[in-house]
């Protein structure tokens, strides 16, 4: 990654563009392509549970923000870590199977989308690839830490972010030194107990041409996605996220689909006031590093205070902090086995 490279929206330099939003979005779930090619007994055991739990929220919405309230579900596809697979394959299963369940899905996105996406203007597609992930990398700003100038390059330009400091084991500047005792990792903004997270967000990787690329890890493409759900991602003052009508028949190669696919026309905006993620129980930890990543990326003011104002307007109070917009509810895999008699 070229740590050199700022992307900025500052407003004397392009005019921010304003979205649409939802009242609430629901990701529906998130599955490794292996599980989407396992079978079908993990996924329709999910769906049934979050059918129900879609049907839940969206009547808590309505209750909060009248009958009229906007409520908007997702679903996303782990493409980039899964992209040697077939689409029509991998969807017709999943969408057969969430109409089965009962459970409706209005957008569908692509995680690879959250790495590079296609960048439309007014509905037409430009052949420009907007560099997502490098964007937002950009945007991400390590806590300093304690009884230090800040001379030091942090971690982060290394792909690493932690939300404290680490143990003297894995102290750089006491790599030449004798250290006299050893010293804990510390979570800055503990309680009474620390719980140190450290994270890798990107690594080099050298192909057989000696070519370096960088490979963008789960949990730091899942806070793009959280971060275009939340409507704060904007390039050149332009939204990214245009969802797109699905073609006849889905594609033979998942780089020929845009990323945000809007498969319910009467469907709310994708961009929403909050975000509630319905994730199987194994997503824990990717959110957890999710929330922390969160924590150090640095919105646009012009775009955060464009999103308060439109709330506003609406009777909405809003936090300046994305991960206060933004909730989980883990499911865990028990589920009723039918009995021999058929009941």
């Amino acid at each position: 990654m070229n740590g050199a490279t700022v992307y900025s929206e500052a407003a004397e330099q392009v005019q921010v563009a304003g979205v649409s939003f939802a009242h609430l979005s629901i990701e529906t779930g998130h599955f490794y392509m292996k599980s989407l090619l396992d079978g079908e007994e993990k996924i329709r055991a999910h769906f049934q549970r979050v059918a129900r739990l879609v049907d839940l929220h969206t009547a808590e919405a309505k209750a909060e923000y009248g009958p009229s309230a906007r409520v908007s579900t997702c679903f996303l596809i782990d493409d980039y870590f899964g992209s040697n697979t077939n689409p029509t394959e991998v969807l017709d299963k999943v969408l057969g199977i969430a109409e089965q369940c009962g459970l409706r899905i209005d957008y569908l996105a692509r995680e690879a989308g959250c790495w590079e996406t296609p960048l439309y203007v007014d509905g037409r597609l430009t052949g420009q690839q907007i560099p997502l992930a490098e964007m937002v990398a950009s945007w991400v700003v390590a806590e300093p830490l304690k009884q230090t100038t800040g001379r030091r390059p942090p971690d982060v330009e290394s792909g690493w972010l932690c939300n404290g400091r680490r143990s003297s084991e894995h102290d750089s500047e006491q790599a030449m030194q004798v250290t006299e005792a050893y010293r804990r990792p510390e979570e800055f903004a503990r309680r009474e107990h620390t719980i140190f997270l450290d994270i890798e967000m990107w690594n080099t990787l050298i192909n057989k041409d000696g070519e370096e690329h960088t490979r963008w890890s789960c949990p730091f493409l899942a806070s793009i996605w959280q971060l275009l759900r939340l409507g704060m991602v904007r390039y050149e003052g332009r939204a990214v996220v245009e969802p797109q009508p699905p073609g006849e028949r889905w594609p033979a190669s998942w780089w020929e689909m845009p990323s945000v696919i809007k498969l319910n026309p009467q469907a709310a905006p994708f961009e929403a006031y909050r975000a509630l993620s319905i994730l199987p129980r194994e997503y824990l930890k990717i959110e957890h590093a999710v929330q922390t990543i969160l924590d150090h990326i640095v919105i646009d003011q012009e775009v955060l205070a464009k999103a308060i104002k439109r709330a506003d307007g609406e009777g909405i109070s809003i936090p300046r902090e994305v991960t206060g917009r933004l909730s989980h509810m883990f499911v865990d895999e028990v589920a009723k086995r039918p009995r021999a008699d058929g009941a």
